[in-house]
């Protein structure tokens, strides 16, 4: 069955559901440690939720260092993702937290001490011999996950390395305002669409380090090229600028909606003040 303007064929199903992504642990315990804290919640998160996650958190420990399809599900090969170990440690590092917060001195050590190791081992092997972090341990490659670490809190946005990764992924990642990725050919060729959630993320990366004029225009310019309800879809093809990909895209419209709250004037700017 050919798919949009001939392309095709149109795929049936996801293959993914046999793929090995590490990440989804991080996930977990990151979607629920709002619990701990939140008291507008009408359910607190208490020790018995906390020991159904401490399951999680094993499954993270074991995981964190082994190859995986990553974030992107390559189909054909595994590597040890960056990404992936990262959210491997955060469910580690919020689970000492929580511990902490339920009260469980001891287990909490014990979760942020094993977090503490893996947080070196990540970035030991992840950064590169120019100061850059890669999309995967023991090799260089440039990767647009890289830009959410400190939004995971692997990494502070002020600290060297970041801006070093900032500077590579407009470097190597960028085409006409637009973010790819990644450039490396996988089980499809080599990409030639942009994703429309990376360049977000780099917005929000320039808003972290106070470059907010440039993440201001990129935004400006993402807005302009949503249809004429306000939508976008996965990808864009940075050359001509048409909309490509599953359509409408959830995961497009949140990153705008977030570098939206991101990029906005805060009530501390003094927009009331009489002068």
């Amino acid at each position: 069955l050919p798919g949009y303007r001939g392309y095709g064929p149109v795929r049936v199903g996801n293959a993914a559901v046999g793929q090995r992504q590490n990440d989804v642990y991080g996930s977990m315990v990151l979607t629920a440690a709002q619990m701990f804290w939140d008291e507008r919640l009408p359910r607190q998160g208490d020790v018995e939720l906390y020991r159904q996650l401490c399951a999680v958190g094993h499954e993270a420990h074991r995981a964190a260092l082994t190859p995986d399809a990553g974030l992107w599900e390559y189909r054909e090969r595994e590597e040890v993702h960056t990404f992936s170990a990262a959210m491997c440690w955060a469910a580690q590092h919020r689970l000492g937290l929580i511990a902490r917060r339920v009260g469980l001195d001891s287990e909490s050590r014990e979760w942020l001490g094993k977090a503490g190791v893996l947080r070196q081992e990540i970035l030991k092997r992840g950064t590169t011999q120019e100061g850059w972090l890669s999309g995967v341990l023991d090799r260089d490659m440039a990767d647009a996950s890289s830009l959410v670490l400190p939004e995971i809190g692997l990494l502070r946005s002020d600290d060297p390395r970041f801006h070093a990764t900032l500077d590579m992924v407009a470097k190597r990642l960028m085409r006409n305002g637009f973010l790819m990725r990644y450039v490396e050919a996988d089980d499809f060729g080599t990409p030639s669409n942009a994703f429309l959630l990376c360049t977000f993320w780099y917005i929000d990366a320039l808003a972290s380090v106070g470059r907010r004029e440039e993440a201001l225009e990129l935004f400006n310019n993402l807005l302009s090229r949503r249809n004429h309800v306000g939508l976008l879809s996965e990808d864009l093809d940075p050359q001509t600028g048409e909309l490509w990909g599953n359509f409408p895209q959830t995961y497009s419209q949140v990153g705008l909606i977030l570098s939206a709250m991101r990029l906005s004037r805060s009530w501390e700017e003094g927009l009331w003040h009489a002068s």
